[in-house]
């Protein structure tokens, strides 16, 4: 099982869209929520990701997909 830590940035029209709870579902991975910062305009969300390495690279495929910049974290 691999682990990464991300954050990643919202645009305005995805500030109310349950992402994370998509993320979960689709890509059956666990996701730690470590902090995050949300305004009607902007958001970011930074999250440790864990599962396997394909459905991780899936899950953040679809992030860019939809708008999301994923930002890799140490």
């Amino acid at each position: 099982m691999k682990n990464r830590r991300v954050r990643l940035l919202y645009p305005p029209k995805l500030v109310n869209v349950p992402v994370i709870y998509q993320l979960i579902k689709q890509f059956d991975i666990t996701i730690n929520i470590l902090g995050a910062k949300i305004a009607p305009d902007e958001g970011w969300v930074e999250i440790q990701v864990s599962g396997d390495e394909t459905g991780i690279e899936n899950a953040v495929a679809w992030l860019n997909s939809l708008g999301i910049e994923v930002k890799e974290l140490e």
